[in-house]
């Protein structure tokens, strides 16, 4: 299975999709730490290439029958297509959740708050955050609103969502 988390920085969906990787014990990719790798190697990262590095990774583990884990921002119907295009490939299922924090004072104390917990990554500003681009979903998919939630509470909704026992 791939799960593909989407959603604006800060809204929580990195805390949400590591906590379910490591409950699933699945594949895990992040593609800011992808892209933090390539800069430290020295490859100027300014569009799709971290995205590409995660396709490929996602691809080879789901063809050793892992359960993999995608968390991107996804703002764009390309890559929110890519990414199923991954499992279509392989014929292997998927979904996708979207994370977002409803309330915008909360998002945006998250985003002034919070420590950057990849070495040499730069933060988004809030302000950055607020004016991304970000289209409008164009199909269903899981939403899970972080906002007054604990990580727990989040996850045992998405464990709900996805028809899965909760073991918390």
């Amino acid at each position: 299975m791939l799960y593909i988390f989407s959603g604006l920085p800060g809204a929580g969906k990195t805390t949400l999709s590591s906590a379910l990787a490591r409950e699933l014990r699945a594949a895990y990719l992040r593609v800011d730490v992808v892209e933090q790798a390539m800069r430290d190697a020295g490859t100027w990262v300014d569009g799709p290439e971290g995205y590409f590095v995660c396709y490929a990774i996602a691809s080879q583990n789901l063809r050793l029958g892992l359960d993999v884990v995608a968390d991107t921002v996804n703002p764009i119907q390309v890559t929110r297509q890519a990414w199923r295009n991954v499992a279509d490939s392989l014929k292997a299922p998927f979904v996708e959740v979207e994370v977002i924090c409803s309330d915008v004072c909360e998002h945006r104390h998250r985003i002034e708050t919070r420590a950057a917990d990849i070495p040499g990554f730069v933060l988004p500003t809030w302000e950055k955050v607020e004016n991304r681009w970000y289209e409008v979903w164009d199909r269903d998919r899981i939403v899970i609103d972080t906002a007054h939630q604990t990580m727990n509470e989040s996850l045992a909704m998405l464990y709900e969502r996805l028809g899965l026992e909760f073991k918390g």
